[in-house]
């Protein structure tokens, strides 16, 4: 049986669970606290309405862009360059600000199974090492933030951004910077995801041992073969077990 020395997580869903969310509505309401920041800072603004179109657009059109290069991009990038466009004079520490005010309303939606904290430190007193690998066009300061303020930051200290490496899942890429990163050995991960494709099929690929977090079941049709699936993050414990 293979000795297991490290797990990896997916962010998305996975360690945060953020359900099904009204993606345009919330970021309506990001767009109206970034506004109401650089008002606070007197950056000249114009009226609410174009501020918001000029912002969702050139989101779609980096999103767009991404998907026809396969290669991620960095919100934080995005925002300073349309910010500069509007005439807004920015520190990058306001810049970064400025992003998470965008990104509040998701995160308030955001929530962690219960003694997630309890089970991450677990593993590690086993002596396990733990990382993150999340695809996301959000600048990782952001999402660290995120998970600090969920006590969780300190129990993953090895994190890979798909909006920092460029690269996303399943693409062998990231899955190689985070291995390097870590240390770790593909036969000796775990590798636990709630996609099918990104998460499952880039661990397979990549020789990781999969876990397909799947709480309502509805990936049972999947024609992907996780090595191990789960509906809640406490099951772990047992398949880690298995391991040990």
């Amino acid at each position: 049986m293979t000795r297991l020395r490290g797990i990896l997580f997916d962010l998305g869903d996975t360690l945060l669970n953020f359900g099904k969310v009204d993606v345009l509505g919330l970021f309506k309401q990001g767009a109206s606290r970034a506004y109401d920041y650089l008002q606070s800072l007197g950056q000249p603004l114009m009226p609410f309405p174009t501020f918001y179109r000029k912002q969702v657009w050139a989101i779609r059109w980096a999103y767009f862009k991404s998907r026809i290069t396969r290669r991620e991009f960095n919100s934080l990038d995005l925002l300073g360059r349309v910010s500069d466009a509007m005439g807004h004079r920015l520190t990058h520490e306001q810049t970064l600000e400025l992003a998470w005010q965008f990104y509040v309303p998701l995160r308030d939606k955001a929530t962690v199974e219960p003694r997630t904290r309890e089970l991450l430190e677990d593993f590690r007193r086993q002596g396990l090492t733990l990382g993150l690998v999340s695809n996301t066009f959000l600048p990782p300061e952001v999402l660290d933030r995120h998970l600090e303020q969920s006590n969780l930051l300190d129990l993953l200290p090895h994190r890979v951004y798909s909006s920092h490496v460029m690269y996303r899942k399943p693409h062998p890429g990231i899955f190689n910077i985070a291995l390097s990163q870590t240390g770790l050995e593909a036969g000796q991960t775990l590798f636990v995801g709630d996609s099918p494709h990104a998460d499952v099929v880039g661990a397979n690929r990549k020789g990781l041992i999969s876990v397909l977090k799947d709480p309502t079941g509805r990936h049972k049709k999947s024609r992907t073969n996780p090595a191990h699936r789960i509906a809640r993050l406490e099951e772990l414990r047992e398949i880690v077990a298995t391991y040990r």
